[in-house]
């Protein structure tokens, strides 16, 4: 049996140790060209001995000494910095996972489709930034793009022998995060804590406030319209508690598919992972019955603006996705290092977004990839000038 050739962006976040966890279980079956990570150096390093990676990259530059001591006598590479970042990615590789968080995945998502592999994309901020991009470097280059975002992947397996003319709406649920039951006039204050627990998930600190903001949705609202090539108006959002409908397409003859699987990234990296084929998984098993039933509620865009913002974004197109997501990762930024309170994050987002709309050529520009980082860099000025004033 051929060895696949697997590379691991963002290792050492919830995404990437699911796939490890994965991988482990079966590591004949593949050679690990690449591991990258941040400041979990210990994990990274760990994981790369245990997996005989060829390479560990670790994003900060100032600890690569302590990355090449975790590694010593191991005959492993080490690297360290946003160059080797994409550098790592870029190495042949059948299939690589995009698990790096924010902005900084694309650069090196886009190494790995110009290098024509599989790309398994975890970093919905890559479509949201640049998807006519992503989607034409993929076509140019003969690599494959698969959705791992656990909606974007119950999408696509839905539509598996469909035909997308027939698609009357594609439905995606969210399970309301931390405060979904909270009365509006308490989520200005909520804090950092009650915000970094979710309900459902076990997830980052960073993408778990996105839930209780709905920030991710919004994010995952723009990319099924990129991934699918649907109208904005055939995008739903259902609020759905237990987070077992996954997601709904529905069909012009009235009929829904629902994708129900229990909460466990491990269901859709499996699946990307195996494509095209469908192998067994170590994931819960549900038993409806015991579970008796599921709710479901349409969403509150008082409660959570960022929906709204999102089709805003879809109806400004060009560059404004990368603007929304540049101004949403630093008012997060902001929110953690306590300088906004819960509900300001919008605030600051729309801001951002109504600023450099008014200012003309910026989102309006063409899409390059350095276009898309000139635009992120003003909207993360903008939004960090704003918040400056906001706590001056």
């Amino acid at each position: 049996m051929t060895r696949r050739r697997i590379t691991i962006l963002g290792a050492t976040g919830s995404i990437g140790q699911n796939t490890i966890d994965l991988i482990k279980r079966d590591a004949d079956a593949y050679d690990v060209v690449a591991l990258t990570g941040a400041g979990n150096i210990a994990q990274l390093a760990a994981d790369a001995r245990a997996l005989n990676a060829d390479v560990a990259v670790t994003a900060n530059e100032d600890r690569l000494d302590d990355l090449r001591a975790a590694l010593a006598g191991s005959g492993i590479a080490a690297a360290a910095g946003q160059a080797a970042l994409t550098e790592a990615a870029a190495r042949p590789a059948d299939w690589v996972m995009s698990a790096i968080v924010g902005a900084a995945g694309l650069a090196p998502g886009m190494a790995a489709l110009e290098q024509g592999a599989t790309l398994a994309l975890a970093n919905k901020e890559s479509l949201v930034c640049a998807g006519a991009l992503i989607l034409e470097t993929a076509a140019k280059h003969d690599a494959r793009l698969l959705p791992v975002d656990s909606e974007h992947s119950a999408v696509f397996q839905a539509l598996v022998g469909e035909d997308m003319a027939a698609v009357e709406r594609i439905v995606i649920t969210a399970s309301g995060g931390a405060f979904r039951d909270w009365p509006l006039a308490d989520l200005p204050n909520a804090t950092l804590a009650q915000a970094s627990s979710h309900p459902n998930w076990d997830m980052g600190q960073r993408i778990t406030i996105d839930s209780a903001s709905m920030f991710n949705k919004a994010l995952e609202v723009i990319e099924t319209r990129e991934y699918f090539g649907v109208s904005p108006d055939k995008i739903e959002v259902l609020v759905h508690p237990e987070s077992m409908i996954h997601a709904l397409v529905g069909f012009h003859d009235g009929a829904l598919m629902a994708h129900v699987g229990p909460a466990d990234m491990r269901h859709a990296i499996g699946y990307a992972l195996h494509w095209p084929d469908r192998r067994a998984l170590p994931v819960e098993r549900l038993d409806l019955a015991a579970i008796g039933s599921l709710t479901f509620r349409a969403p509150d865009t008082d409660r959570w603006p960022a929906l709204r913002l999102a089709r805003e974004v879809m109806a400004r197109g060009g560059l404004a996705g990368a603007v929304f997501n540049a101004a949403k990762e630093t008012a997060l930024d902001g929110f953690i290092a306590g300088h906004l309170n819960f509900t300001a994050m919008a605030e600051v987002v729309e801001l951002v977004l109504t600023q450099m709309d008014a200012a003309g050529g910026h989102i309006d520009a063409s899409m390059t990839l350095d276009n898309v980082a000139a635009a992120d860099h003003l909207a993360r000025k903008a939004a960090r000038d704003i918040i400056a004033k906001r706590a001056g």
